[in-house]
């Protein structure tokens, strides 16, 4: 590893100099920490990192993010070798729905179609037969036939907003994100009490009271293009605080307030305490040594390429 001058071991031009060496990328979210998204080749929300992820040419893939996004970009790209710097790097809405739960659910509804939310295990992607983000979930549900049934799953919030913007009656599963049902609701309407100058802009995943409260509802990408055309100079955001970093490099005369988190953490905001599971070291360390991999099997990744590709097409 390359040192600095002060003799401390400098990661980030360590970790540029292996991924060199091994022809690897390095793919982040949004919500993972400030210096993880600048160093990455590309940082994005689930469905430009998927649409990324189908495009790389490189022998390494290293997803700073969580399991899931991992596995759509392993299933995207079966033949090249996928990295999570943290293996213990989940998420609480793939979690919400749990492989035979959800096959049981999906069988109570033969003749529906079935699209699920990016964020759900390989297992739920391979019975699917679409897949959505909160950037294009409207677009697909408007492109299922209006005689046609829709399970849409796992996140519910997300599910009820997609309902009231197209129309359709959907049959949705109960799950949730922990970062956007963790918001509180009093510390958010202090705030806007307080900040009467500022706009609240949201995702979807947020519960239907905040929503309501909203200016803007966004996926994260139309979150942080919105803050760049609007007019309004300040804006208190109800998402994951790591969103931050892209809005105040966007727009740096701008102020950006993170919604409050209901149980206080180290920055009393919205984090996600998978997201930064990814650290520099382990991200070093992932590299290095090429592990933790990530794998699909190959009936599951056939399945889920599947309902991947159909929401791809669309998009």
């Amino acid at each position: 590893m390359t040192e600095n001058l002060n003799g401390v071991l400098d990661l980030k031009s360590s970790i540029l100099e292996l991924k060199k060496k091994k022809n690897a990328i390095i793919l982040a979210h949004y919500y993972v920490a400030d210096e993880i998204q600048e160093i990455s080749d590309f940082i994005g929300d689930s469905l430009a990192l998927a649409q990324a992820s189908k495009k790389v040419q490189s022998d390494i893939i290293v997803f700073c993010g969580v399991h899931f996004m991992a596995e759509t970009a392993k299933i995207l790209n079966p033949t090249t070798k996928v990295l999570l710097p943290d293996i213990a790097a989940g998420c609480s809405l793939a979690d919400s729905a749990p492989e035979n739960d959800f096959r049981s659910f999906i069988n109570q509804y033969p003749d529906a179609v079935v699209v699920s939310y990016i964020n759900c295990s390989s297992e739920v992607k391979a019975m699917s037969d679409y897949i959505c983000t909160s950037s294009n979930a409207i677009e697909v549900v408007n492109s299922i036939p209006a005689n046609k049934r829709i399970i849409f799953a796992p996140d519910i919030n997300l599910g009820k907003y997609v309902q009231s913007v197209t129309g359709r009656d959907l049959i949705l599963w109960n799950g949730s994100c922990m970062v956007h049902v963790n918001i509180s609701l009093d510390k958010l309407q202090s705030l806007l009490n307080h900040h009467t100058d500022a706009e609240l802009i949201a995702h979807p995943e947020c519960p239907s009271e905040i929503l309501d409260k909203a200016h803007f509802i966004g996926s994260t990408k139309a979150l942080l293009d919105y803050v760049q055309r609007s007019y309004k100079d300040k804006f208190i955001v109800a998402t994951e605080s790591g969103i931050l970093y892209k809005m105040k490099e966007a727009a740096p005369e701008k102020i950006f307030i993170a919604a409050p988190a209901v149980q206080s953490n180290s920055c009393a905001c919205s984090e996600c305490p998978y997201m930064k599971l990814n650290t520099l070291e382990k991200l070093y360390n992932t590299l290095f040594h090429e592990t933790p991999e990530i794998m699909v099997n190959e009936k599951t990744q056939e399945g889920a390429l599947k309902a991947l590709n159909n929401m791809l097409a669309l998009s």
